[in-house]
Parts: structure tokens; C-alpha cells; sequence
């Protein structure tokens, strides 16, 4: 099996490649659109700004590409949000394989933003993806900004309201936290996206 992640410029590629090191798998890190398309999984990690990372997938000639993809993508962090039409950072347009707008945070009293730390995933919808997670696992986020929920959302989590953790529609997934930093949950749902 051929695993690919897009080389958009986020910083938490090394942590990624390390953790599917972990589950047996040297995914190549590349821009090179036929290696992408040849690819049996593909991943758009991300840590950074909507701008700049659409800005890096468009002068790497990749955006259609991304678009076309029909075996099953993962987008991370930063990475599930360019799947989605639009993000409010910066107002900037982004794959838009996932109709939904990703929003900032609304701070408030008690209610830190960065969303950072630990928090609970609550699954709402079987799917392989999904497998053998328990309703209140926890995983490790860091973002600012998140996807509303839809019924694109398999788990959410409850920061200041609900937000959609994980997603997927058709053959692109996301996962809003890091699932390299999330311990055994997250070993367990980046093998689970490995076997889809």
C-alpha cells in the first residue's frame, strides 16, 4: 500500500510520518501530482493559516488535483479545514469538497482561544473510520478556527458549543485534532484510515 502526505508546508509533518512509522507504513512526503494521484492514500496534514496553505496547494499547481482524488484522502488539522468551501480566515477560498465554512472561535469568558489541549470525541454515526472508538475517548487540539457541524460530522466536540471533529463525505475524511499527539485513540483511527 502507497501512502502519500501532500507536502503543503505543515509543520506537523515529521510528527505524522512518525506516527504512521509506528503502524508500519514509510508514507513519501511529496508535491509531485502524479505521485499523489498513483497514491492508494493520500494526507493533507496542516498546521498554519488557511491563506498560506491554499496559497502553497495553488503554486504547487495541486488544488484540482486535490479535488479529483477519488481513492480515500485524510485531511489534518489544519488540512480537514482547506477541504471545506470556505474558511473565515482570511476569507479564503478552500478545496471545497466539504460544504461547510470553517468558523473562529467566539472567545469568551472561561473559554481560551486557541482551542488547546485535551478534549472528548463523541461519535455520532458508525463508520469504518470510527471503529473501536468509545463515545468520550479524548484526542489533543490546537486550533483556532473549526468546521461547523453537518452531516458531513461523524464526532464532535464541545468547546464553547459543538463543532465537527471528524468528518467525511465520499472518499475525504478529517480529523480536526492531532491524531500523532493523541495517544492509542489516535494510533487507532490513523489505522483505521489506513484500512479503509
Amino acid at each position: 500500500m502507497s501512502v502519500v502526505l501532500v507536502d503543503a508546508g505543515g509543520t506537523n509533518i515529521g510528527s505524522v510520518r512518525y506516527a504512521l512509522q509506528r503502524l508500519g507504513v514509510d508514507a513519501a512526503l511529496t508535491s509531485d501530482a502524479a505521485v499523489i494521484r498513483a497514491a492508494d492514500k493520500v494526507i493533507l496534514p496542516g498546521v498554519g493559516a488557511a491563506g498560506p496553505g491554499m496559497t502553497r496547494l495553488r503554486e504547487l499547481g495541486l488544488v484540482e488535483l486535490m479535488r479529483s482524488l477519488t481513492q480515500p484522502v485524510l485531511g489534518v488539522c489544519l488540512g480537514m479545514q482547506l477541504l471545506c468551501e470556505r474558511s473565515e480566515e482570511g476569507d479564503t477560498a478552500c478545496l471545497g469538497v466539504i460544504p461547510a465554512t470553517v468558523k473562529r472561535f467566539v472567545e469568551e469568558p472561561g473559554l481560551r482561544v486557541p482551542h488547546m489541549g485535551w478534549n472528548r470525541l463523541r461519535p455520532h454515526r458508525d463508520h469504518d473510520l470510527l471503529k473501536g472508538l468509545a463515545d468520550g475517548d479524548w484526542a489533543y487540539f490546537v486550533h483556532s478556527y473549526a468546521v461547523p457541524t453537518g452531516d458531513y460530522a461523524l464526532a464532535t466536540t464541545d468547546y464553547g458549543g459543538e463543532f465537527a471533529s471528524v468528518i467525511a463525505r465520499g472518499n475525504f475524511h478529517g480529523m480536526q485534532f492531532h491524531p500523532e499527539r493523541s495517544a492509542q485513540v489516535g494510533a487507532r483511527l490513523l489505522k483505521n484510515f489506513l484500512e479503509l
